[in-house]
């Protein structure tokens, strides 16, 4: 069920979504998404509280990507309250703003991954930080500490805005709408969609042409197999 307030007939009641949306090839749609998340680095994670069913964001540092660059990993304390809420509700947004107000928003499911293999792999000295060494000889902070793993979000849908102009433009784009009355041009208003995405880790994949195969989607809801005929070319073939 959709929410509104008026009628606009044939115009369009969003004129600067109408305005500023932006759909390329799917490649450049990524790309651009993940050159922005390498540019901010920090996002903000948002889950549900089990007790209350309220939403809570907390400041996370990207700590690597996967996936063709959307799934992101983030290191994690196991006790902590956020792996909490995923073990009772694994769905997830991560969201990522900059100064100019270019932003994106992922959503998706999280996995808390807490195999040795994985979290050495991403383990950085500077988690001694924030966890301590309890000086009991096992939770020092270091790769074999228990206390830390792996948070795993594998991206379901994604929206975001980069500027298409500079400053100078933006601003000049603003005045003039304020005057006129026009939607400002000043953003590539941009989504990828649940369907994009499964092409995105099917290409990855590198499954040979005219294959079938049997695959299980993890961003799906659900343990949801489908069994396709691919058409697509391995990379490299």
């Amino acid at each position: 069920m959709s929410f509104s307030n008026t009628d606009t007939g044939s115009k369009p009641a969003d004129p600067y979504k109408a305005e500023n949306k932006s759909d390329p090839a799917l490649k450049a749609k990524v790309d651009d998404l993940v050159s922005f998340i390498e540019s901010c680095k920090f996002g903000m994670m948002t889950t549900r509280i089990e007790s209350s069913g309220l939403l809570v964001s907390r400041c996370m540092a990207v700590a690597a990507k996967e996936g063709g660059g959307l799934d992101l990993l983030f290191h994690t304390n196991t006790e902590s309250g956020k792996t909490d809420d995923l073990k009772n509700d694994p769905k997830i947004n991560m969201a990522f703003l900059d100064s100019e107000g270019q932003w994106a928003s992922i959503s998706g499911s999280a996995d808390i991954v807490t195999d040795r293999e994985t979290v050495r792999k991403y383990y950085s000295p500077q988690l001694k930080a924030w966890l301590g060494d309890l000086g009991d000889g096992k939770h020092d902070g270091g790769p074999e500490d228990p206390r830390i793993g792996v948070i795993k979000i594998t991206a379901q849908t994604a929206t975001y805005a980069v500027s298409s102009t500079n400053l100078i433009s933006r601003q000049y784009q603003v005045a003039k709408g304020t005057v006129t009355g026009q939607p400002a041009s000043v953003n590539k208003l941009r989504e990828i969609s649940e369907e994009e995405l499964q092409e995105l880790y099917i290409e990855n994949a590198r499954i040979p042409l005219n294959r079938e195969v049997e695959m299980t989607f993890p961003y799906l809801s659900g343990p949801i197999t489908n069994k396709i005929h691919l058409l697509y070319r391995a990379q490299g073939e």
